[in-house]
């Protein structure tokens, strides 16, 4: 061993050293002075380890210093972190879901900073209800007598079980056992909830009959189940809900209609296709309707429990209820949301996900035009790109079988050799960008549908930093 090595590594300054430098007392006064020596000491050992390898690093204190700021720096950073969405898809369960009204976001950001009349009735000046702040609105959109609210829409079927049937039957159609996202099952949340799962019929057919000679004395509720994230074609039959629910009345067992997505107002007049609103499911005569408040609705994550007012007291009186409310930002937010839809005529203008849903495909193509002399001089000779038609898609399990119009960006390698490996270095350098922008692998082609993308200036100057490194040429 020689004994440069080791001059070099004497070489290197102490912690006392590094921790008088400018951006080591910058670090100190972000971060806490414990932190920073632990910072220090570690730029220090992988200065040793860098010299050690025979690799070039700098011995100088300030250098230190930096290095740890940076490591501090990186560390802070939230990995919740904003992307360009640019997937096509525009509920993406993966990227959030619902984008939030400015109504919602100003309700919320109130509600933080202050304290506010959650559980507090400013009329009486007794304790109030929190379901008060929301109650009244689900009933002028929905015409059920009452509801509730919790965190999701898996926990509102779960909670609606559990208080309705448990120890009992809970029946319900083969077809209708669906999967939710992550690998949860509707018979899963049934046994959680202490249901006894009675299936009827089959997976494509299920009749009239199959429910009248199912519904007996250990019956806790029939359960209707919308199909919102798959399609049987062919050869079907189901029960329709008005059909059921005169059944279900007449055995005196509650109807409870799990809708997903949900919506409260008829998408078809933005161009998609009919989805059942929660007003038409309890017109149909349900009992209890669940859905979602993040996807379709547009608001934040929650799961909401509207119908008859003696099932919705019972259910409020479960004591799973309380584990699992919702905070006074999320309720701020919904109600704001809520409000939204007043006046339907603004929804699209109002409204993120419908604003979304309803963006016509040649306004996005004309961005997509604008885009390509940008992104296609920025990614250089070794890429072509063009304007391409593609079709975006609701997502979070709304509508599958629906595609909306829309178009955007085909980013292809010149060369054939190595192509697989060049568009997966390509989608990680996209990743590494300041806002990360979000894309899809489609058809050997890295695919930017623009449906989402309506801040087009910050991604023309978000995607000047994209730095594609010295190893990205095809190989």
């Amino acid at each position: 061993m020689t004994a440069e090595p080791d001059f070099r590594l004497r070489a290197l300054p102490a912690v006392d050293d590094v921790l008088k430098q400018d951006a080591a007392t910058l670090a100190i006064a972000r971060f806490g002075r414990p932190a920073v020596v632990k910072a220090v000491r570690q730029a220090l050992e992988a200065a040793r380890d860098a010299l050690r390898a025979g690799k070039p690093q700098s011995s100088r204190p300030d250098a230190i210093a930096s290095a740890a700021l940076a490591t501090l720096t990186a560390e802070a950073r939230s990995n919740l972190r904003p992307v360009f969405n640019l997937t096509g898809t525009v509920l993406h369960t993966n990227l959030g879901r619902a984008l939030l009204a400015e109504a919602a976001v100003e309700a919320a950001v109130a509600a933080m900073r202050s304290a506010v009349a959650l559980e507090f009735d400013l009329a009486t000046g007794k304790r109030g209800e929190r379901d008060d702040h929301l109650r009244g609105l689900l009933g002028e959109f929905s015409g059920a007598e009452d509801a509730t609210v919790v965190n999701n829409n898996a926990a509102a079927v779960l909670l609606t079980l559990n208080t309705l049937a448990k120890g009992r039957e809970a029946v319900v159609s083969r077809g209708e056992l669906i999967e939710i996202g992550g690998a949860f099952r509707m018979p899963d949340i049934m046994a959680r909830a202490g249901a006894r799962l009675k299936e009827i019929g089959t997976t494509n057919r299920t009749h009239y009959k199959d429910y009248a000679e199912a519904i007996g004395p250990k019956t806790g509720l029939v359960l209707k189940v919308h199909t919102s994230n798959y399609r049987i074609a062919g050869f079907t039959k189901e029960v329709g809900a008005h059909e059921l629910a005169a059944l279900t009345r007449e055995r005196g067992v509650p109807l409870v209609h799990d809708l997903g997505s949900g919506t409260l107002v008829d998408l078809a007049g933005w161009g998609l296709a009919h989805e059942p609103t929660v007003a038409e499911t309890i017109a149909d005569g349900a009992d209890i309707v669940t859905f979602s408040g993040d996807k379709l609705l547009g608001g934040p994550q929650a799961g909401f429990i509207v119908g008859r007012k003696d099932l919705i007291a019972k259910i409020n009186r479960n004591p799973m209820k309380r584990a699992l409310r919702i905070d006074k930002i999320r309720l701020a937010a919904l109600a704001a949301t809520l409000r939204l839809y007043r006046n339907p005529d603004a929804l699209a203008d109002e409204l993120p996900t419908i604003r979304l849903l309803a963006r016509p495909q040649l306004a996005i193509k004309a961005m997509a035009h604008r885009l390509l002399p940008i992104v296609a001089a920025k990614l250089g000779a070794r890429f072509n790109v063009e304007v391409i038609a593609c079709a975006s898609q609701i997502g979070s399990g709304a509508l599958p079988l629906e595609t909306i119009p829309s178009a955007g960006l085909a980013i292809r390698p010149r060369t054939a050799r190595g192509a697989g490996r060049s568009l997966d270095r390509l989608a990680a350098a996209f990743r590494r960008l300041p806002v990360p922008v979000i894309g899809r692998l489609e058809d050997g082609a890295q695919i930017l549908d623009l449906r989402c993308l309506e801040d087009e200036a910050a991604f023309a100057a978000n995607f000047a930093a994209l730095d594609l490194g010295d190893d990205h040429g095809v190989t």
